[in-house]
């Protein structure tokens, strides 16, 4: 399906270019999308994917990526049936999906990028997409989302008055279309055509052999967890060093969404504190403390676990593994090693994707089609203002933030046209971008039903933040 869906945007582009005179622009659309494909895009995600594979690299030789997976089996299994239940591959998709409920769309990728290559060796057809591909790259279209951080970076630096609102709407619209994709993909995946695709590939008998012994080995997990564990003694104290580092972490995630706090400690034990040579209180209410006194204190804790999360992370993975006398920083190198095979694999999806896309908007054809779709929108009363963002979205992240900052700029921060569009906006994702990147990675060709599934997470996405912010927001 990607080989028709890109020469019709190619194809498409070239016409309406030379129909309207854009051909011109529409030719150095295509150089220059290509261009940024390769920088920064390409190695910003080389830096990125360096950082999160490494620490990945210590999370599995710790055994910390198996435990994961053991503690959501049960979601897992119904999830990706066809995975063996102690396959890294599991592991991987659990830190993937955290990332994404967090919003931490940059460790996120690595991180499925990882998930799509353990899953690759499981692939018995080199070149066509499992069901357990497709899966992922439903979750990865359409995620859970607790903190919106883009949107909400929008809104407030146009100054609204209380940006983080969205967080709420943005859970709900994501958990519908979560949902909607999920069940998408597994209705997909049963249908005739779907499964043709897997019948007429080659099996490659290598590789189909591994998954069946697989999952005889996996069927006794935790008893193989337990083992694992016991190939791995703990260095002396180390318990007692992540009770510390729990401790310390939960205390400033309390300090930053209940600031009140701070301010008992420093008028109470504030002498002690300046006794010692520290300022502990202080430095932190300055420099971290949110303000989000006039939130409820969930979306409090949200907002400090979005601030921490990141940091925190990239420091438990290496300590924990040093803690199980892992030797951290060579098995980070040898992990960040391949972030680079993996960036050249992709690097050719990426660089043909955005250069047909940007060609196809330049032409005027994402305009057509919002145009087109108008007098439909209209009739289930859509607001109009959206639709170019729900046309543009799956396609550029790029042009979605643009449509975003504008409808922000003409509306106001506050307005619900522009809360509805940074919803949405935070609620979806570029699937086009997204299916380049991951399968691109692995070689997958043939996709079979992960674009419709994207496709409709992608549509109802814009409705689920259309419905939910008129019945929170009014």
């Amino acid at each position: 399906m990607l080989n028709y869906i890109w020469l019709g945007l190619i194809g498409l582009a070239v016409l309406m270019g030379s129909f309207t005179g854009k051909i011109g622009e529409v030719g150095q659309a295509g150089i220059d999308r290509a261009i940024y494909a390769v920088y920064p895009l390409a190695t910003t995600l080389l830096a990125v994917m360096v950082l999160w594979l490494g620490l990945m690299r210590l999370a599995e030789k710790a055994g910390l990526v198996h435990r994961l997976g053991l503690a959501l089996r049960p979601i897992l299994r119904w999830l990706f049936p066809e995975v063996p239940p102690d396959h890294p591959a599991l592991g991987a998709i659990v830190l993937n999906v955290s990332a994404n409920i967090l919003g931490l769309g940059n460790a996120a990728t690595p991180l499925g990028l990882r998930a799509m290559s353990e899953l690759d060796k499981l692939n018995p057809r080199p070149g066509v997409a499992t069901n357990a591909m497709c899966m992922l790259l439903a979750i990865n279209t359409s995620s859970i989302t607790l903190i919106p951080v883009t949107a909400i970076a929008f809104l407030a630096a146009a100054k609204g008055k209380n940006p983080t609102i969205i967080i709420g709407t943005s859970l709900a619209a994501t958990a519908c279309t979560q949902a909607v994709a999920i069940g998408t993909c597994k209705l997909l995946e049963r249908t005739r055509w779907s499964k043709r695709a897997l019948e007429e590939a080659p099996i490659s008998h290598e590789v189909a052999v591994a998954p069946k012994q697989a999952v005889v080995e996996g069927a006794d997990v935790e008893a193989r967890a337990t083992a694992a564990d016991a190939t791995l003694p703990w260095a002396p104290g180390a318990k007692w060093i992540l009770a510390a580092f729990g401790g310390v972490f939960i205390g400033m995630v309390l300090g930053i969404a209940f600031p009140e706090i701070l301010d008992f400690l420093r008028a109470n034990l504030g002498s002690l504190f300046r006794s010692w040579g520290w300022n502990y209180p202080a430095v932190m209410d300055q420099s971290l403390a949110l303000e989000t006194t006039a939130h409820a204190w969930p979306l409090r804790l949200i907002s400090a676990l979005s601030v921490l999360v990141l940091p925190w992370l990239i420091l438990f993975f290496p300590l924990y593994a040093a803690l199980r006398r892992i030797p951290v920083y060579e098995q980070f190198v040898e992990g960040g090693k391949e972030a680079v095979q993996v960036i050249l694999r992709i690097l050719p999806y990426l660089v043909g994707m955005l250069a047909a896309v940007g060609m196809f908007s330049t032409a005027g054809g994402m305009d057509l089609i919002a145009r087109i779709l108008h007098p439909l929108t209209d009739f289930f009363g859509f607001p109009s203002q959206l639709v170019p963002m729900a046309v543009i979205r799956p396609f550029s992240n790029a042009a979605a933030q643009g449509l975003l900052t504008d409808l922000i700029r003409n509306f106001g921060p506050d307005n619900l046209i522009a809360l509805t569009a940074a919803t949405f906006y935070g609620c979806s994702e570029t699937t086009f971008y997204v299916i380049a990147v991951y399968f691109g990675s692995v070689g997958i060709r043939k996709t079979r039903h992960a674009i419709p599934t994207g496709l409709v997470a992608d549509a109802i996405a814009p409705i689920a933040a259309v419905i939910v912010c008129r019945a929170v927001l009014g």
